[in-house]
């Protein structure tokens, strides 16, 4: 049997997707979470084979437990399934140790098989995005340009991204102007919603 971990925070797709992988033969779900930070915990106990792991998680994003589950569980092999076909998700997913990517609106027949080739070894990442993401360029902001547009993303002030990311004003104003050029956009708010579209945060 394939042990699979899914994280998913919608309970009613959760429950769906544990529903229709159970009613395979050979894969049975061993654990289910609905927020980030509890992959890691349950992927521990459960000791799954492959984690299916939404992206847009709250507490932690798929893409950063996929990380940590990598250094925690490397036997524990990552499969991303997201609503959100993005090439920077898809190039962020693999740079963190995915070994495969799905977008949801596939058939259940193709999401099964993708849990076994895995666990196979194989990588797994649908093709559409795949060729979107070859066409696509890398993420243009530095680890710092981002963090400053993800603090920005709620309405903060310069001066609260400064205090929450131990910096000064003028830092910050800097890298979220060097972010605003970088994505071709306005204003911050501007910016910080295209990286997102861009799958970069």
């Amino acid at each position: 049997m394939i042990r699979v971990l899914l994280a998913e925070d919608q309970g009613m797709m959760r429950g769906a997707l544990a529903l229709l992988l159970g009613m395979e033969e050979d894969i049975e779900v061993v654990a289910q979470v609905g927020a980030g930070d509890e992959i890691v915990a349950a992927a521990l106990t459960a000791r799954p084979d492959v984690a299916l792991l939404d992206i847009e998680l709250p507490g932690r994003s798929g893409l950063e437990a996929a990380a940590e589950l990598r250094a925690e569980c490397p036997d524990c092999r990552v499969l991303i399934l997201t609503t959100f076909g993005r090439p920077g998700y898809l190039r962020r997913a693999m740079e963190a140790g995915a070994a495969g990517f799905l977008v949801k609106d596939g058939p259940v027949e193709e999401l099964a098989e993708a849990v076994r080739r895995v666990l196979r070894g194989e990588t797994v990442v649908d093709p559409a995005l795949a060729a979107a993401a070859l066409g696509a360029g890398p993420n243009p902001l530095t680890p710092r340009e981002a963090e400053a547009l993800r603090a920005a993303t709620d309405g903060a002030t310069v001066a609260d991204i400064a205090a929450a990311l131990h910096l000064s004003e003028s830092t910050v104003r800097n890298y979220l102007s060097a972010a605003i050029g970088k994505t071709g956009t306005r204003n911050r708010m501007e910016a910080a919603r295209e990286a997102r579209r861009q799958g970069w945060l």
